[in-house]
């Protein structure tokens, strides 16, 4: 982890799991995912990109992230953030598209506030 300090790390640590409030086994089911398969349902889309480094990341250690990792969070942070920004509960609920964009990296509008 070259490119990041103890600070950053530990900045987008706790970052990330404060807006990724749902569990690798959620997430897992959310986007389609059979681990013992390591690929999409058959018939499904293929899963966000994304979504899959999420949960990879929430099988780590904080000793045990790459950079690739941390950019991932740092992105999942940005994304949860800007897709929520100024919009009440409500508002977010009422958005089906906002509220599954959320919900492919982990972030369920439903357990916030």
């Amino acid at each position: 982890m070259a490119e990041h300090t103890s600070v950053e790390v530990e900045e987008i640590w706790e970052r990330f799991h404060q807006v990724v409030n749902m569990t690798s086994r959620e997430l897992t089911d959310w986007v389609g995912v059979q681990p013992e398969l390591d690929g999409p349902l058959p018939g499904g889309d293929q899963p966000a990109p994304l979504g899959l480094a999420v949960i990879e990341i929430l099988g780590k250690r904080r000793v045990d992230l790459t950079d690739d990792d941390l950019d991932a969070m740092a992105r999942v942070v940005e994304v949860v953030e800007t897709e929520t920004d100024g919009l009440t509960q409500d508002q977010i609920l009422a958005d089906e598209r906002r509220r599954h964009r959320l919900m492919t990296v982990g972030h369920d509008p439903y357990r916030s506030g």
